[in-house]
């Protein structure tokens, strides 16, 4: 298997800030079903810092996704705010803020076309016209996950759930952002492939330490795997274990 961490060689690179800074910090935010009213989630604080790599497991349906999309910007909150960097996001700028943090749906949707079709669609976006597609890169990306150079050229339609799940991976790591949002991206993937995802992402992680990431988890050896912060969402109520550093 190519070494991942080579995949990242050629992407942008994020200006580099103080390890450690707060990136994304939930104030409160509420969450409730907009027909029923029940609660979806319960009143929550959490701030995500740079390095962080947290795992939030919990049972289907208790709210993991629902915190995921919240942070990501993709659902109106009933209460509560969130801040970017110590800011709060004003309308205009949730497209600059999409940018930086970016998540990855459990069953990402894939365009009509190739995968490459696929992968150059942001590009056309207002936000990220100043980057440029490179195909080259994102070769490098595939071939990090398995993948050989004629996965570009495969139809989008053709694609099963594990490699759709690849290709929205590689559509999001090319644009370098500084936080990824991922709602259990290796679902629908075999063990080996699996693992390969992890060593992506793994790769992307230690590219640019500033960088930070949540990863929803239905495993429990993965979420040993892939986070220092382990988190629980039960019933719409989010808790974090005692942090281990130091243990003997």
């Amino acid at each position: 298997m190519p070494d991942p961490q080579q995949a990242f060689e050629t992407l942008p690179k994020a200006p580099s800030r103080d390890a450690g800074a707060a990136l994304i910090a939930a104030c409160g935010v509420e969450r409730r079903d907009p027909v029923r009213q029940a609660i979806l989630l319960h009143p929550t604080d959490f701030i995500l810092r740079e390095g962080d790599r947290a795992v939030i497991t919990g049972p289907s349906g208790s709210g993991k996704s629902v915190f995921l999309r919240t942070l990501a910007l993709l659902d109106p909150v009933d209460a509560g705010r969130i801040l970017w960097r110590g800011e709060p996001i004003a309308r205009s700028r949730v497209p600059a803020y999409r940018r930086r943090v970016a998540y990855i749906a459990q069953r990402p949707a894939m365009l009509d076309g190739s995968v490459e079709d696929n992968l150059r669609y942001p590009f056309g976006l207002k936000v990220y016209r100043d980057l440029r597609f490179d195909r080259a890169s994102v070769a490098r990306l595939a071939a990090a996950a398995s993948r050989g150079e004629d996965f570009l050229d495969k139809r989008a339609s053709d694609l099963s759930g594990g490699e759709a799940q690849i290709a929205a991976l590689i559509r999001v790591l090319q644009l370098a952002p500084d936080v990824l949002l991922l709602d259990e991206p290796t679902a629908s993937l075999d063990p080996d492939s699996a693992r390969e995802i992890e060593a992506l992402v793994a790769a992307w992680s230690a590219n640019e330490t500033a960088r930070a990431r949540i990863w929803i988890s239905h495993d429990p050896a993965q979420a040993r795997r892939v986070g220092d912060r382990q988190l629980t969402m039960v019933a719409g109520t989010l808790t974090e274990a005692p942090s281990q550093e130091g243990t003997p």
